[in-house]
């Protein structure tokens, strides 16, 4: 329970099915001090919202801390990915690897059967292989199923989603009639260990040396300006370059096209060359069974990105000593700044055949 309106509608809408439910929050910082202003989500006042819906739908209520856990996994994570000039997406890490992994095992000690969380996306088993398959939410603006690819067997075996074959609006109605306190409680739309949304200045002070400046370059290696730290570029951002009062690009808008942390570049370029249609990814999970050939997929590269018709092959096949791999992605139309550090994930139709992290990207 996180305070918003999405886990405390999940929560409710158990409590009001039978089950018994118990309200989990995760403790993330240190609040001893009455610091407010860690993130947009997590404060000390979104534990209190929690408590507040607990008591309002009369479950116990309990807060757990993982102030270390997020650290190590989450943040860490999150700085490292940036000072190495790729493009983390922390949302992914916190959710395989604190909610249904550390939190899971939290729950085992309540005596607890499963762990509900207020993300849209579903959940069903397939009666022929037995597997359990990861849907889409069928709210397509809030569906969040790519943010959990990386979920196990095992994990989705113990995992519910109350909200994800329901609008957005649906919930909000919902927690209305109820008369929960975060009815109208808007959103949170940054990530929340980043105070005022300022990642650069996050990563700055997490890790000093990540200001260290460079150069930026076109793609035949002319230099065309400076810059103050890698971790302040993302492949395909326009904007904040501070070339144009040099006139760089003759006056066509410059991208960036790719990092080199090694040595400090910047590389930019025409819109045109962030055109890219393979790429490969690590980590690949998959939800499906491993495909032993060639398959056809739609690819998503964003959170906010359209799947697009593509291709994905198997070029390494999970070990004995871990259940991930590595796969090659082809996809039939070039796609727009592919950045790696996100994630790829695999669909057919509405289900999530299996994802990974982008390692890098090539015409």
């Amino acid at each position: 329970m996180s305070g918003g309106v999405d886990s405390s509608v999940a929560a409710a809408l158990l409590e009001e099915q039978g089950h018994d439910v118990i309200g989990l929050s995760m403790q993330l910082y240190d609040q001893s001090e009455g610091q407010t202003s860690f993130g947009s989500c997590c404060s000390i006042d979104d534990l209190h919202d929690a408590r507040r819906v607990a008591a309002a739908i009369n479950i116990p209520h309990y807060i757990v801390n993982f102030e270390r856990q997020f650290d190590e996994r989450v943040v860490s994570n999150f700085v490292a990915e940036y000072a190495a000039g790729r493009t983390p997406l922390p949302c992914a890490h916190c959710n395989s690897d604190l909610k249904f992994a550390t939190l899971a095992d939290r729950a085992q000690a309540f005596g607890a059967d499963a762990v509900a969380t207020g993300h849209y996306a579903r959940i069903e088993r397939d009666v022929a292989s037995g597997r359990y398959l990861l849907k889409r939410g069928v709210d397509a603006g809030k569906d969040q199923s790519y943010f959990l690819f990386s979920l196990t067997q095992t994990q989705l075996a113990c995992a519910l989603f109350p909200v994800g074959d329901r609008p957005k609006d649906d919930v909000r109605d919902y927690a209305r009639r109820r008369r929960l306190p975060v009815a109208n409680k808007p959103d949170s739309q940054e990530i929340c260990f980043i105070p005022d949304n300022d990642y650069r200045s996050f990563v700055t002070r997490s890790v000093p040396d990540a200001a260290r400046g460079g150069l930026i370059v076109d793609e035949r290696g002319r230099v065309l300006g400076g810059h103050e730290g890698i971790h302040r570029f993302t492949v395909g951002q326009r904007k904040g370059l501070g070339l144009a009062a040099s006139g760089a690009g003759g006056g066509m808008p410059l991208y960036v096209l790719a990092l080199r942390p090694a040595d400090r570049q910047i590389v930019v370029g025409p819109k045109s060359s962030l055109e890219q249609t393979t790429l490969t990814a690590s980590g690949v999970n998959w939800i499906a069974e491993e495909p032993d050939r060639p398959l056809r997929v739609a690819a998503q590269i964003r959170h906010r990105h359209e799947a697009a018709p593509a291709t994905v092959r198997v070029v390494e096949r999970a070990g004995p000593s871990t259940r991930l791999g590595r796969a090659e992605v082809v996809f039939d139309a070039p796609q727009i700044a592919i950045a790696p550090g996100q994630a790829v994930v695999f669909y057919d139709g509405d289900a999530v055949v299996g994802g990974g992290w982008i390692e890098n990207a090539s015409w």
